[in-house]
């Protein structure tokens, strides 16, 4: 029996106007296969739906966006469950090294963006109800067999 922790996550960061959603899920879910948690490391994996929690910036009358819109960061948002494998580390040790994993991730694919990604534990009934139904899924892909397997009754 794999030994394992499940938590309800929710990321919430800014992002550039551009950015693609289901590129932002990849870079997410991807960042926490390994998690670090002092000297040792431990498999993660990650499912969940990326979303933007605000709408795409209206473009002028003339069909061009104003260039303070286009400059203007976006909000999205991943929520889903975390689980991990491996580890003595408690949820909330956990979830802290997710979020270093992610913030790193985060700066290196998109630059300083302000501040860093919201990385946080949540109530499993807010992964059900806040999770809009235009979410894109988004999961850890090669992730272990096993920590998938005990995952898949949250999912």
């Amino acid at each position: 029996m794999l030994d394992s922790l499940i938590v309800p996550l929710l990321v919430t960061t800014d992002l550039p106007p551009d950015t693609d959603l289901a590129e932002f899920g990849r870079l997410l879910t991807d960042a926490v296969r390994t998690l670090q948690g002092g000297q040792a490391s431990y498999a993660g994996f990650l499912h969940g739906g990326v979303f933007w929690l605000d709408r795409p910036r209206a473009a002028s009358c003339d069909g061009v966006s104003a260039p303070s819109m286009v400059d203007e960061l976006r909000f999205a948002a991943l929520i889903g469950y975390l689980s991990a494998s491996g580890s003595q580390r408690s949820s909330k040790e956990m979830v802290a090294d997710a979020g270093e994993a992610i913030t790193e991730a985060v700066a290196a694919r998109y630059g300083d963006l302000g501040s860093p990604p919201a990385v946080m534990a949540i109530r499993a009934e807010d992964v059900r109800e806040r999770t809009p139904p235009s979410a894109l899924p988004v999961r850890t892909a090669d992730a272990v067999a096993e920590l998938v397997a005990v995952t898949r009754p949250y999912m």
